[in-house]
């Protein structure tokens, strides 16, 4: 049965969806991936979008989510870091990955949080499998 993840920040525009990138190219079958915020949004950040494309992973098909278009309940919360009170979806683990919103920065801010969620999340990969296999 596939692990279920939900990536959630405000907008759902930008690091939320690159985690849901990451973890849907990396993570292959084992992983029911989401993302969602808790504002709507218009788009999913053409930067955003560009800097994944250069990696490899195409999120042309993403668009913004409420948290009402997601599972009501996850294995896996991970937040992005919220700089407000962070939404919560029942869970077995939650955790908070802090990351600073490159949003209207220059694209090599992007570049930087894209490098810093693949490394997370195949951290997060590494972790789920570990707690599997116990």
């Amino acid at each position: 049965m596939a692990t279920k993840v939900a990536f959630v920040c405000v907008h759902n525009s930008c690091r939320s969806q690159m985690a849901e990138g990451w973890l849907k190219n990396l993570g292959g079958n084992d992983f029911e991936v989401y993302s969602a915020g808790t504002e709507e949004y218009p788009e999913v950040k053409p930067l955003a979008i560009e800097v994944m494309e250069e990696a490899g992973v195409d999120m042309s098909d993403h668009y913004p989510k409420l948290m009402t278009q997601i599972p009501d309940e996850v294995d896996y919360l991970i937040t992005m870091g919220c700089n407000v009170v962070c939404p919560f979806l029942p869970n077995r683990f939650m955790e908070d990955w802090g990351l600073d919103d490159p949003s209207g920065g220059p694209i090599e801010d992007f570049r930087e949080t894209r490098d810093i969620i693949k490394e997370k999340v195949e951290d997060l990969i590494r972790r789920v499998k570990e707690e599997e296999n116990k």
